[in-house]
């Protein structure tokens, strides 16, 4: 399949600037590029449509650069942002690309056996901070009125709030992200820039700033914001949104695992076609799975695997699958002592002297110590009624729980009910 038809099965094309790019796109050869900003030492979830748009671009025959924002860093893109973001040092944005520079091998080709299709990962602080700021002024910023940069709708929700202006500093970005497409374009033949439609305004000031200098024609190309339930955009930096990372050591594949296995029914068919590669049948299947067993949740299960083994690998998926089906059975035994504190990251957790376990504890003490029950009594009911696990096996009234059922020595999973947990260490 065209990658033409493939991006407008899978919702990707928001905004273009040429429509024949996209048939260009399908034929292969075009160097696109699509800047990552480095404000984290991790790209996050929001991210992760991009990056595999770029993957999608390599596979069907063309160039990809990914772009870290060093030089764009130190100033921050005030594209619809409600405040202005916090200056970082260039020690920061050095440690932070570092880390980017990691994650993005992980997707794409960058190595010479790759051709003509080798990917690129470069840095715009080698030509953001070397060029002076009379050659900036003369050379990118006469091409531009202020009257249109203040149309953009980017820099017009930021003016007309009566609360929150917008500085020098973060009204010249436009600028310098259009000349990164003209430095793209004249150094490496870069015909083509994506991004998330809330670039749109900085994309277009590149491709006309293209025109204007070289006369030849650039294109652009948005894809839909990444939207939760709330309507709030993924990303790192919104207020009150999830921090879901990249970074196994920031998000642990198990934690990306269930927040994806947990996505509202309304996001799963979107989130499939921007981050999976699974093809268009199986897609369609999982939609009608979807509308007709909601409660399988059969598409977030593929959701899941999918995304967890294009970012961390098909064994860690796999891992990571197989402690969530842990989280409710016996096969939490099973669990090396790393993925078992993953599965309880959660629970809030207590400590018991191991000589007091190994006398035996009740159960219905045990319960009302961990806050699972207000009084013994309450205690002695959930048991009675089946509904107290230590370690995933119910307990029965009267059964004491001593060092017999410790994991790894060390441990008790105590739960009542299906989702009320608590973990319980031994000192």
């Amino acid at each position: 399949m065209k990658l033409r038809d493939d991006w407008h099965f899978r919702g990707l094309v928001h905004q273009v600037t040429d429509v024949g790019v996209l048939d260009r796109l399908s034929s292969g050869a075009v160097t696109a590029y699509i800047g990552f900003d480095p404000t984290a030492t991790s790209l996050h979830l929001g991210s992760l449509l991009q990056i595999c748009n770029l993957r999608r671009l390599q596979l069907a025959g063309n160039r990809p650069i990914a772009l870290a924002g060093g030089g764009t860093g130190l100033i921050g893109d005030p594209s619809f942002k409600a405040v202005e973001r916090p200056l970082l040092s260039r020690e920061q944005l050095d440690a932070n690309i570092e880390g980017i520079r990691e994650q993005l091998g992980r997707f794409l080709d960058f190595s010479p056996s790759a051709g003509k299709t080798q990917a690129l990962l470069l840095n715009n602080a080698e030509w953001l901070t070397t060029v002076t700021l009379t050659d900036f002024l003369r050379d990118v910023g006469k091409h531009f009125t202020v009257n249109q940069m203040v149309a953009k709708d980017s820099v017009k929700s930021r003016l007309d709030r009566n609360d929150v202006g917008l500085s020098f500093t973060e009204f010249t970005y436009m600028l310098l992200q259009a000349y990164d497409f003209l430095h793209l374009n004249v150094d490496h033949g870069c015909t083509l820039q994506l991004g998330g439609s809330d670039q749109w305004g900085n994309i277009t000031m590149g491709t006309e700033l293209i025109r204007k200098v070289t006369g030849t024609v650039a294109a652009g190309i948005t894809s839909p914001l990444l939207l939760r339930a709330d309507g709030q955009k993924f990303g790192k930096s919104e207020v009150g949104n999830e921090h879901v990372w990249l970074d196994a050591s920031m998000t642990s594949p198990f934690a990306l695992h269930q927040y994806l296995l947990n996505v509202d029914d309304a996001l799963t068919a979107q989130m499939l076609r921007f981050f999976t590669f699974l093809d268009h049948d199986t897609i369609v299947q999982l939609d009608e799975a979807t509308a007709s067993m909601p409660q399988d949740r059969r598409a977030q299960r593929a959701l899941a695997n999918a995304v967890v083994a294009l970012v961390h690998g098909d064994a860690v998926a796999h891992s990571a699958e197989r402690a969530g089906e842990a989280l409710f059975s016996e096969d939490i035994n099973d669990l090396d002592e790393a993925t078992l504190l993953q599965v309880v990251a959660d629970a809030p957790s207590s400590s018991i002297a191991r000589s007091e376990l190994a006398a035996g504890i009740d159960a219905a003490e045990l319960l009302t110590r961990c806050d699972l029950a207000s009084s013994k009594g309450e205690a002695r009911r959930f048991i009675e009624q089946g509904g107290v696990y230590v370690n995933n096996v119910r307990i029965e009234p009267l059964q004491p729980v001593n060092l017999s059922s410790l994991l790894h020595d060390r441990y008790l999973v105590i739960r009542r009910g299906r989702r009320q947990m608590h973990l319980v260490v031994i000192a």
